[in-house]
């Protein structure tokens, strides 16, 4: 088995812990890059069920955890390098994997579809498009509510004959850039604990089949 180990680090379990709302350093951003062109040799397609960005979002006391699916996606290879990538995340599929409550799990999830949040009837899907691979570290467009935004993370590539594994760093994000602004505090006053940190957690775990 060939494997290129750009970052050792263990895979986060889905249940990841809630932590309380505290000053947590963002990914940087910018605005969003062209893609650079790369030479292609092989072509490896997600496996929707087995693909996921994994999410945690929190308040001044308690917060949530979950994950949303690709639907569709493609990673590029070079020898054994990954070179290129775009991936699309469904909305719709979007799950919470803290709350065992089955009607309390139901409203949240309506509740991060609406306007408020995702907005998914007007934006049903999110994306990361990767523009660039430098060393352990892969820089990319990722757009939420059809805004796109570069940023660049490291990740642990593992690929075998037929298939390939591409698991980020966990990064931070502030969600206020994406338009997501929901009882933050930048934007409104007097939430006591109803307000959302702005910072929300992610990681994309990618599993694909060569093509």
């Amino acid at each position: 088995m060939k494997k290129q180990v750009l970052n050792i680090f263990t895979v986060l379990a889905l249940g990841l812990t809630v932590i309380g709302c505290k000053s947590e350093k963002k990914t940087e951003t910018s605005e969003a890059r062209e893609v650079v062109e790369v030479a292609v040799e092989a072509k490896y397609k997600a496996i929707p069920e087995e693909s996921m960005v994994m999410w945690e979002a929190n308040k001044i006391v308690g917060g949530h955890t979950g994950t949303i699916n690709v639907s569709n996606g493609v990673a590029t290879t070079k020898g054994d390098q990954l070179v290129g990538g775009n991936f699309i995340f469904a909305i719709n599929s979007l799950a919470c994997t803290d709350i065992e409550d089955e009607g309390k799990n139901a409203n949240l999830i309506k509740h991060l579809k609406s306007a408020d949040f995702f907005e998914a009837e007007t934006h049903p899907n999110a994306s990361f498009e990767i523009t660039s691979v430098e060393g352990n570290n892969v820089s990319g467009n990722l757009m939420l509510k059809g805004i796109k935004k570069n940023i660049t993370v490291p990740v642990n590539v593992v690929t075998t004959e037929d298939m390939m594994t591409i698991t980020s760093d966990e990064f931070t994000i502030d969600r206020t850039e994406f338009n997501i602004k929901y009882n933050s505090g930048k934007f409104a006053e007097n939430l006591g604990d109803k307000m959302i940190n702005d910072n929300v957690k992610l990681k994309i775990s990618i599993k694909a089949k060569k093509a």
